[in-house]
């Protein structure tokens, strides 16, 4: 896990402030389990207390041992590996306290897990650790009330990523994936549970998955047979939508739409046949981050059958361009301003696309590197990391091995801040473009593979 970055150094001389300083440091070694800045960490201490401090004890580590570095030549090293020591305490904690019998307590713990998962790096932690808290998150979705899945849902998908595609990952995945797939499909399941388990799905079944075309296929079924609720019945009558759930049917055909993306040429051409007319018809919804998401889909779905055939064409797709440049243009005032406003950003994308081919690239800077965004397998990939992550997505970018190997960034940089390097965007546009073709090429390898037993 990388080092934090040293705080800013104590603008006093040597006098009585370091004196004071020194004497905080040598009367929180006498205190029983002291916090760094002489706060007692008592064992009773709230989950609110812990998921701050799980976050915090970088800065404030790194600000004392620049005071103390002054006087000190090894206390940096020292304080480096306490703060370490500490943080693993706060986070034991926390996986202690999901079992608790009290559900203020495991909710605060799952937030406290949440926010640790999403900002840090903690994988060699998480292996040794990783079927405690496979138990504890399985309980939680099995006995908990509908906030409680839903936040343990969250912290499995954060879970699965923070292990990795390895065998541990895929382990974890086969014993949460039953239970995930049990909320979805389940109509008495809380809706936020069920949208939380729809994502959970797809992310831990896109990175634990690898070759598993079983459950690749099993964890497909369970997405479609949530959203594929508001297709078009027979003679094309749309049914009744019930209130509440436009959200859920979003997830999870954004879920799917991520699992899509691992299916070999053979099935996506029943996957194309049989989706694009039906998803064509739901751009009438009246939901209109559902409306979003069906135009980002369909778009998908046109550059994987692109990517089979060069020459593919879509027999109805006059029809679905006239319904396009309609939303593209949208000026309705019973809809939000703001809904209009994105509504025809995203389906302007999506027609240019479609007639033309074009997309609209976008870039994503972290450290001193850039992730471009130049397809639409590419932005659905990034978007499902970013629900998942949210502000953590460009540390992870920065230093997760197995985004890295995702987007094909390779192993994380550790940049020498005396040496300033400039790389023109073009040249870092053609090695992100490169590395990604050829990560594709490798998992078509892995495509042809599921393509024998699907």
């Amino acid at each position: 896990m990388p080092r934090s970055k040293k705080g800013k150094k104590g603008t006093s001389s040597k006098g009585s402030l370091r004196q004071e300083v020194l004497q905080l440091q040598l009367s929180g070694k006498s205190t029983p389990r002291s916090g760094r800045n002489g706060v007692k960490g008592e064992s009773g201490v709230s989950d609110d207390d812990l998921a701050s401090d799980v976050l915090s004890h970088y800065s404030s580590a790194s600000e004392c041992a620049s005071v103390i570095d002054e006087g000190t030549g090894g206390g940096e090293v020292v304080d480096e590996q306490t703060a370490q020591e500490e943080t693993e305490d706060k986070l034991k904690q926390c996986i202690d306290n999901v079992m608790d019998k009290s559900v203020k307590v495991r909710m605060s713990a799952l937030e406290s897990l949440r926010q640790a998962f999403s900002s840090r790096l903690l994988t060699d932690f998480l292996l040794e650790r990783r079927l405690t808290l496979s138990d504890c998150l399985e309980r939680c979705l099995r006995k908990g009330g509908g906030e409680e899945q839903a936040a343990a849902a969250t912290v499995c998908a954060l879970l699965c990523v923070q292990l990795g595609g390895g065998p541990e990952g895929e382990e974890g995945f086969k014993v949460l994936r039953p239970i995930l797939s049990a909320i979805l499909i389940d109509d008495c399941a809380s809706l936020s549970a069920r949208q939380s388990c729809a994502r959970a799905l797809g992310m831990c079944c896109y990175v634990s998955s690898a070759e598993d075309a079983e459950d690749l296929l099993k964890s497909l079924g369970h997405l479609e047979s949530v959203f594929s609720c508001v297709y078009p019945r027979a003679k094309g009558v749309m049914p009744a939508v019930k209130a509440g759930t436009p959200p859920l049917h979003t997830a999870a055909l954004q879920a799917w739409a991520l699992l899509i993306t691992l299916c070999p040429a053979s099935h996506l051409n029943n996957l194309i046949n049989h989706h694009l007319p039906l998803l064509q018809a739901c751009l009438d919804s009246a939901d209109v981050n559902f409306r979003i998401a069906v135009g980002e889909t369909i778009a998908l779905l046109y550059e994987l059958g692109r990517d089979i055939e060069q020459d593919f064409d879509y027999e109805d797709s006059d029809s679905l361009c006239d319904a396009l440049k309609s939303l593209a243009t949208d000026g309705n005032k019973h809809r939000a301003k703001n809904d209009r406003r994105k509504q025809r950003s995203i389906f302007r994308e999506v027609l240019q696309y479609i007639e033309n081919e074009d997309f609209s690239e976008e870039r994503i800077r972290f450290g001193v590197e850039a992730l471009y965004i130049d397809c639409w397998v590419r932005r659905r990939i990034y978007d499902a990391f970013k629900e998942v992550f949210e502000s953590g997505v460009r540390h992870h970018l920065q230093w997760n091995p197995l985004l890295r190997d995702i987007f094909g960034f390779g192993a994380p940089l550790i940049p020498d801040p005396s040496v300033k390097v400039k790389i023109s965007r073009t040249e870092r546009h053609l090695y992100n473009s490169a590395a990604f073709k050829a990560r594709t090429k490798l998992r078509n390898k892995v495509r042809d593979k599921r393509a024998d037993v699907m």
